[in-house]
């Protein structure tokens, strides 16, 4: 694998089509095993609950979410071991999060 530098200041965010309308994606990596991104879910979000086959690691920058009675807010981590059944997250305000899926 190859470093990878980024200034995520200068990407545009991208429409994403994986997640409710007006979520959107700067990518970060994607090689398969392991894909990274920040999203940035908007106020009113809400996503059902689903599963992964792969772990997924979430560290929310700004705003926040709420999930499984649990509030996340700027600075919290949240780790997601593959196929453990999450959700639903909603989230008020929005938020932006770093995610990382790995197998």
């Amino acid at each position: 694998m190859s470093e990878i530098l980024l200034d995520t200041n200068r990407m545009e965010w991208e429409e994403s089509d994986s997640y409710p309308s007006g979520t959107m994606v700067k990518v970060l990596r994607d090689e398969g095993e392991v894909r990274s991104l920040l999203l940035k879910i908007p106020p009113g979000f809400r996503l059902d609950p689903h599963t992964h086959t792969t772990s997924e690691q979430h560290f929310i920058l700004e705003g926040g979410y709420k999930t499984g009675g649990w509030e996340f807010g700027p600075g919290t981590y949240h780790y997601l071991p593959a196929r453990k059944m999450h959700g639903p997250y909603t989230s008020e305000h929005g938020a932006v999060v770093l995610v990382v899926w790995e197998k």
